[in-house]
């Protein structure tokens, strides 16, 4: 039985379908989102003539990693290499650029993920329920996203502390909105706030840290485009090159399963997780508040393979915030222009938002924890740019006053050049079944699990199923539903 369709409603299903032919509406499959070359040339003559944030089903076909930007079509994978004089190690660093996704973020796929399989069996009747989309930040925007192309009506769930340019952007595009005390790490109040919600069957939630959906993109979308992008830019000028680690904050737990299909191409690569240090989940069971927004703690997503997980590292959220001024603010940019970093880089710096900043700082870490040298390849999300955090540049200047050159070489020196390897943890088999264990609390006691799954989730054949088996099954539905479209 698939763990993502476990059934077909067919009324809703021809509801669908006469729905999606009135407005023009083609849903991509997977496959065409690994490679859009595949995507039909009729859509791709449209596509120059459509902006990547208009609220247009052809969007739909962008939701991937290979948006070129110049001409409106595709191209290479889009990633960036960060300066070795800004990393400070001899391993390269690159990171896949969310930026170039519709919204800005590469959250659209895994809510794109969690929405299709639904929305194509049947499950999800656009012309009845709501999609309710918990998130801390960008899921719920890629959520309302997905809605508007596919005309659903949408409704976030995220924290009130959440950065003030994601309300106005939910607010702009029209979803409903629920704002749940507290800032990223107080996922249990969305979770009490869908209760709620579910107790209306009007409201479907799809739940990004237990929707299968989310982790599969990524399995299948960026683990492949990590590859590729390793493959086409780094292998072919340096035949030695290694992949050797893969850095991903948990969150949902989505985005590190592209280390799950990493594994199957590289065995020897390291998987790392990231989180807040002011909130140590994997690492010593902590919790706490911090300020890396989009990155859920205090609990293990249900669909987080913790067994494929390599390592945990802890990021201060100071060194995020401070190295966000020094990559944005005119004296910081002036700085590392002075230790020799080419223009052309220092305008890319931008792209990374400070969620994307705490994976840099990971693969750092990294490096210097397992000694890595020029021929190790590093690769990392960087899932949104700074788009959605100006106002946190006018807050520190409140705070700390005017960001100014002495303040741009300690934030250098302390949180880049000598940033160490501690708040890091290799983890033992028996430390992977221990952060394992905890989604007992969570998902069994609190949310009506099955203890008898989560003993299965052990199991690697359990997760092969639903990342590899599933996909094709999923794809068969999308094809049979745009024929019957027309």
């Amino acid at each position: 039985m698939s763990r993502l369709v476990p059934s077909i409603d067919k009324k809703v299903r021809e509801k669908t379908i006469k729905r999606c032919r009135e407005r023009n509406i083609v849903i991509p499959t997977f496959k065409q989102l690994i490679n859009p070359d595949l995507v039909p040339q009729g859509i791709k003559d449209r596509l120059p003539n459509v902006k990547i944030t208009d609220v247009n089903p052809l969007n739909l076909f962008r939701i991937n990693w290979k948006n070129d930007v110049k001409t409106g079509l595709f191209g290479n994978v889009n990633c960036v290499e960060i300066p070795q004089a800004i990393s400070g190690v001899k391993a390269r660093i690159f990171g896949l650029i969310g930026k170039h996704f519709p919204i800005g973020a590469h959250k659209v796929g895994a809510a794109f993920g969690c929405l299709v399989p639904r929305l194509v069996s049947g499950q999800f009747d656009p012309d009845k329920h709501k999609a309710v989309w918990p998130s801390t930040g960008n899921y719920c925007r890629g959520g309302a996203f997905d809605c508007a192309l596919l005309a659903c009506t949408g409704v976030a769930v995220l924290p009130e502390g959440m950065s003030p340019e994601r309300f106005k952007w939910l607010k702009d595009i029209g979803v409903e909105i629920i704002a749940t005390p507290g800032t990223e790490s107080n996922v249990k109040e969305i979770y009490d706030a869908c209760k709620k919600l579910q107790q209306d069957p009007i409201n479907m939630i799809f739940n990004q840290f237990e929707d299968f959906g989310n982790p599969m993109f990524h399995y299948n979308v960026t683990g492949r485009a990590v590859e590729e992008a390793f493959f086409t830019q780094v292998f072919t000028q340096n035949k030695k090159a290694r992949l050797a680690a893969y850095i991903s904050a948990t969150g949902s737990a989505g985005t590190i399963a592209a280390g799950d299909f990493l594994r199957q191409q590289f065995p020897h690569i390291k998987v790392v997780a990231t989180e807040a240090m002011q909130c140590p989940t994997l690492l010593n069971n902590g919790f706490g508040e911090h300020r890396i927004e989009g990155i859920g703690d205090k609990h293990i997503p249900w669909v987080h393979n913790v067994r494929n997980t390599d390592a945990v590292a802890a990021i201060d959220d100071e060194d995020c915030v401070r190295i966000m001024r020094l990559f944005n603010e005119s004296a910081g940019r002036e700085f590392l222009k002075q230790k020799g970093i080419a223009q052309s880089k220092i305008d890319e710096l931008p792209l990374l938002g400070i969620s994307s900043i705490c994976n840099l700082i990971g693969a750092i870490k990294t490096a210097k924890y397992f000694e890595l040298d020029e021929n190790d390849i590093i690769f990392a999300p960087f899932t949104d740019s700074m788009e959605m955090y100006q106002s946190r540049i006018v807050e520190q200047e409140e705070q700390k006053g005017k960001y100014n050159e002495l303040q741009a070489a300690q934030d250098y020196a302390a949180c880049l050049a000598h940033q160490g390897f501690d708040y890091y943890k290799e983890l033992t088999y028996y430390q992977r079944k221990a952060i394992h264990n905890l989604k007992y609390y969570t998902w069994v006691e609190q949310q009506g699990k099955d203890s008898a799954e989560l003993n299965e989730q052990w199991n690697p054949e359990y997760w092969r199923k639903i990342f590899v088996d599933e996909i094709g099954y999923v794809d068969e539905l999308i094809e049979e539903f745009n024929k019957e479209v027309g």
